[in-house]
């Protein structure tokens, strides 16, 4: 069986730097410096959760949201307590 976590996230584009800026609302707001513009805030944010959580970008998949600020992520290969531990760093 293979571990896989969900993740709840609102994307802002076009911020100054790439950074979690806590949570808002139950979901955890992430700021991309990458514009809204052909998925490359989508891409960005990708890219940010694959680091941060230690897997490979095609680990982290967007199962909706794809035109939304508002997304949910599955990340594989990674389980729920795991996940839980790495966003713990995060400034709630």
């Amino acid at each position: 069986m293979t571990l896989m976590s969900e993740l709840r996230v609102r994307v802002i584009p076009n911020a100054k730097k790439n950074e979690f800026g806590g949570y808002r609302d139950g979901e955890l707001v992430l700021r991309v410096t990458a514009p809204a513009v052909q998925g490359k805030a989508n891409r960005a944010a990708v890219k940010f959760l694959a680091r941060f959580v230690g897997v490979s970008r095609s680990a982290v998949l967007l199962e909706r949201g794809e035109s939304s600020r508002h997304k949910i992520f599955q990340i594989v290969g990674l389980g729920n307590s795991d996940l839980e531990r790495k966003l713990a760093q995060i400034d709630r």
